[in-house]
């Protein structure tokens, strides 16, 4: 890989996994597997170690977390609440051994203090006088977010410790919750029909960052100390564990499962020993924690940027469990795309039941093989997704059957499309699909399709919800008197709406192309189909042939028109938008034989006396083409005020530019465009 596509995949790291970041520690809704975020990590470690002239201060291998939330009064750590780095197989804890060993310049086994690696949220409780005075989530490591209030109802934190009055020290741990309490809060949740926690990560996290206590104090919350931070008027012992045992004599939870292990291979036996008593355990661990014993040494490795020297997490493969596939079903997303999920024999896989599997697409049930009735082997990524690893062909029963794609939409009957070089199959009832009903709106109302003013996504949310919308015709049919009922709707927000509906029913052929929403079809293309038929049947009625005729459109567009067009459901809408009034000029001439026929033009900037958009519709309706970008084969750039990059490659390229006063006069007399 060339230097400059090094450098452009480690900003794109480096990007994604501050977004996935803020997900997991600011917005406790984690989207990838903790396996798949290790994966990025260790990709971006490789790249900067291969180029570590490009490291910079923030980057996510130097930093910790995510910035604490607004919700929360920020706290500055007076020590950072630094990570730890991970070792994924016996090699690299290994690695890990030698490197201590050889920092310290010793040949003899090093003892370290051996403790479980909880799953939950990391929190520091600091004690002056022997009170909680403050308890604070570990944020980015050197500022966290203030859930004093929050944690003072936790009956595993002590709120007073038999301390010295003038001393002050920083307790650190995890808040965890254990799988029966994870149980009881979903099942709760359930039946108040509320939105359920994925995990006890996710649960532990939510409960301890409620803006009410109340909510805290309701939710069956464990704390374990595993460490301390600042320390002043207190002797501090000598090793690691015999702080957690001074932290135990204090009325703090330490992990049971501890252990102080000397060398390798009694560190190995630990972690082998703990990983098979995972399961019994009553709240998730993902691995071993394995730290320097001795705090005199700890202080002679010191740290990189974000994590210790002196400390390992050893990871646990993912657990895995055996179950039976019993069916699959097809579910429809909001861009029609089909996903099969396997209902599997339900099988406890980490504290967690797991019931339904994604297959993710066709090629991944090819791939593996995967039947109506196999035995499977299964297991939730990082602990959090589940997957089918592989099918156990053993076990397979005779009356196994193979999964086939639906040819019709489970939720609309439509027809379901799956092309040649795409894994992802889709419905092809955009504008009648259920499934599809909030995006195929969306994208109706915006700007550059119907341009429906003031219908955003909340009032599209509120309409679906009060059945008062279900197809995009049915926009033109409301009635003020409903929408002055809804919640948060005005008298003017209401008219104001309606007013916006009915200038949008007056439109151009190719913008009412481009609202329906068809596969493949961009605003460029959408024009060039309104250019070429000029007429809605005719379009409608082309074979796939024929479309190939319209400029830009292959076999692939060419299909994805043709099939949404064959959909009666589409066509029912479409007449449904037309008797509603939507309507467009009808064009004098055939636009191939207009007068700017074969011309293309690009626009920049902003024009004094019309919309980016009337002069885009102003120039195809003269037959011209025109496009986001310039090339050689540009006839012209309309450039307004603030051309900005366009204007640069027109001139580099020799294109000519009109400005407005030149536009006007084009539109007036087409003879006057370049050649």
């Amino acid at each position: 890989m060339s230097d400059a596509a090094d450098r452009k995949r480690l900003e794109a790291l480096r990007a994604e996994i501050r977004q996935h970041d803020f997900r997991y520690y600011v917005l406790d809704r984690p989207t990838i597997s903790d396996a798949e975020y290790d994966a990025l990590m260790r990709e971006l470690q490789e790249l900067e170690q291969k180029h570590p002239e490009w490291v910079t201060r923030d980057s996510p291998t130097q930093t910790v977390g995510a910035p604490p939330s607004h919700a929360f009064e920020a706290v500055e750590h007076r020590v950072p609440m630094l990570s730890l780095d991970n070792a994924f197989d016996e090699d690299e804890f290994t690695a890990f051994d030698r490197r201590v060993r050889e920092r310290l310049g010793r040949d003899e086994p090093i003892t370290y203090q051996a403790e479980p690696k909880f799953d939950g949220l990391a929190i520091s409780l600091t004690y002056v006088g022997g009170t909680l005075t403050r308890a604070a989530t570990r944020g980015d490591g050197r500022q966290g977010e203030d859930v004093t209030d929050n944690v003072r109802t936790m009956d595993s934190v002590p709120y007073r410790v038999d301390l010295p009055g003038e001393s002050e020290i920083e307790v650190r741990g995890e808040v965890v919750m254990t799988h029966q309490a994870f149980a009881d809060i979903n099942r709760r949740a359930e039946k108040r029909g509320e939105k359920v926690f994925a995990n006890p990560r996710n649960a532990a996290a939510g409960s301890l960052r409620q803006k009410d206590p109340r909510v805290t104090a309701s939710r069956p919350l464990e704390f374990f100390a595993y460490g301390v931070g600042a320390v002043e008027g207190v002797e501090p012992p000598d090793t690691q564990s015999a702080w957690l045992d001074r932290l135990e004599e204090l009325g703090f939870t330490v992990a049971e499962h501890r252990r102080r292990v000397t060398g390798l291979e009694e560190a190995l036996a630990h972690y082998h020993e703990l990983g098979e008593k995972r399961d019994g355990l009553a709240f998730d661990i993902d691995g071993a924690v394995f730290k320097v014993d001795a705090l005199a040494d700890q202080k002679r490795l010191g740290f990189v940027a974000r994590a210790p020297r002196w400390a390992i997490a050893y990871k646990f493969p993912a657990e895995e469990k055996i179950t039976q596939v019993r069916d699959v079903e097809f579910q429809v997303g909001r861009t029609g795309a089909l996903t099969p999920v396997a209902r599997v024999e339900p099988v406890a896989v980490g504290g967690v039941t797991v019931a339904n599997v994604t297959l993710h697409n066709m090629d991944e049930i090819e791939r593996k093989d995967v039947r109506i009735g196999d035995w499977v082997r299964v297991r939730r990524a990082g602990d959090v997704i589940p997957e089918i690893i592989e099918v156990l062909p053993e076990k397979r029963p005779d009356d196994a059957r193979e999964i086939t794609l639906p040819e019709q939409c489970p939720e609309c009957g439509s027809e379901v499309m799956r092309d040649e070089d795409q894994a992802v199959a889709r419905c092809t009832g955009g504008l009648y699909c259920p499934a599809q009903r909030r995006e195929a709106i969306r994208h109706f109302a915006s700007r550059k399709a119907m341009d429906i003013d003031g219908l955003g996504e909340k009032w599209i949310s509120l309409f679906l919800e009060r059945d008062l919308v279900k197809r995009v015709d049915d926009l033109f049919r409301l009635e003020r008197d409903d929408l002055i009922a809804l919640p948060r709707m005005a008298a003017k927000s209401a008219d104001n709406l309606l007013d916006s509906l009915e200038k949008a029913k007056k439109t151009t052929f190719g913008r009412f192309l481009y609202a329906l929403g068809i596969r493949e079809v961009g605003e460029v293309t959408a024009q060039s189909l309104a250019r070429h038929f000029g007429d809605l049947d005719a379009l409608m009625n082309a074979d796939e042939e024929t479309l190939q005729e319209v400029e830009d459109v292959g076999p692939v567009v060419a299909r994805h028109v043709h099939a949404f067009f064959q959909q009666p459901h589409n066509r029912e809408v479409i007449d449904g938008l037309l008797e509603a009034g939507v309507h467009w000029p009808k064009p004098d001439k055939p636009a191939d034989k207009g007068p700017l026929a074969g011309k293309t033009f690009v626009l920049t900037g902003s024009l004094p006396e019309m919309t980016r958009d009337e002069a885009s519709d102003a120039l195809t309706a003269l037959g011209a083409k025109v496009t986001s970008s310039v090339s050689k084969k540009t006839t012209a750039l309309v450039a307004g005020e603030a051309g900005g990059s366009k204007l640069d490659r027109a001139e580099k390229l020799g294109v000519p530019v009109l400005d407005a006063d030149a536009f006007a006069r084009l539109l007036e007399d087409p003879s006057t465009a370049p050649d």
